[in-house]
C-alpha cells in the first residue's frame, strides 16, 4: 500500500481557511460559489443505504441513531470542497466519507473515511483519513461542535479542522474505479458520493450547516 500512496503534510497553505463552525452561508460565500447541500428541515437530496432509519433531523440539525446507517448524498461529485459542522457524544464514533461509491446494507468499502472520534475506544480519533493517516489525539471534546472543511480536487485531498491545516494526502493510483470494487482499487481518487455514518447504537453524531463549491476538473 505504501508504494501506491504518498502523504504530504505540509506547514504552509495555498489559501487562507477561516473556521466556519454555525455559520449561516452567506452572500459573499454563494457568490464564492458555495451551496447548501442541507436545507435544515428534510433530508432531500440524501438517502439511508440500511432498511431501518437511523437520521433524523431536529431543529436545524441532522441526528444519527440507533445501529449502523449511512446517509448518502445522492449527486456524484469529484473536484470540490466541503465544510460541514459536526458535534459527537462520549463513547461515539461516526465518520465523514468523500468520493464513496453507493453501497446498499453495507459499510462503505469505497472512498475515503474521515474519522469523527473523541472518546471512542478506537484509537483514530478525529481528523484521522481511517487507516491511511492516524491521530491519535482528537481536536475537540465531547459534545463540542467543530467544523470539518475538505478540498478534494483529483488524486489530492487537503484536511481541515476549525480552520487548521492537518495535512495534505496524494493517493498515487488516479482514474475511475473498475466495477466491481476490490481491494485493489477501492480508494483509488474517483469521482463519489459524500457520507455520513451513523456507526452503533448509543453513538449520537450531529451534523450541520453543510456546504459544498464545485471546483474545475
Amino acid at each position: 500500500m505504501k508504494h501506491f500512496t504518498t502523504l504530504l503534510l505540509t506547514l504552509g497553505i495555498l489559501l487562507t481557511v477561516q473556521s466556519f463552525a454555525g455559520a449561516e452561508l452567506t452572500d459573499a460565500m454563494k457568490q464564492e460559489g458555495w451551496t447548501a447541500i442541507f436545507d435544515g428541515k428534510t433530508l432531500e437530496g440524501w438517502k439511508s443505504n440500511e432498511p431501518v432509519e437511523g437520521f433524523k433531523v431536529e431543529d436545524g440539525v441532522i441526528v444519527g441513531f440507533g445501529g449502523r446507517n449511512h446517509l448518502y448524498y445522492m449527486e456524484t461529485l469529484k473536484n470540490f470542497e466541503l465544510k460541514i459542522d459536526v458535534n459527537i457524544n462520549n463513547d461515539g464514533n461516526s465518520g465523514l466519507y468523500v468520493k464513496a461509491q453507493w453501497q446498499e446494507g453495507v459499510w462503505p468499502t469505497s472512498g475515503y473515511e474521515l474519522q469523527i472520534n473523541s472518546s471512542h475506544r478506537d484509537p483514530q480519533k478525529t481528523g484521522s483519513l481511517y487507516n491511511i493517516v492516524k491521530i491519535h489525539e482528537a481536536p475537540h471534546k465531547d459534545d463540542e461542535w467543530f467544523t470539518y472543511h475538505v478540498i478534494c480536487r483529483n488524486n489530492e485531498m487537503a484536511v481541515y479542522i476549525n480552520g487548521k491545516h492537518l495535512y495534505t494526502y496524494v493517493d498515487q493510483r488516479q482514474g475511475e474505479p473498475v466495477i466491481p470494487i476490490t481491494e485493489h482499487n477501492k480508494r483509488v481518487a474517483q469521482s463519489g458520493h459524500i457520507a455520513l455514518q451513523q456507526h452503533h447504537d448509543g453513538s449520537v453524531v450531529k451534523f450541520r450547516n453543510i456546504y459544498v463549491k464545485k471546483l474545475a476538473d
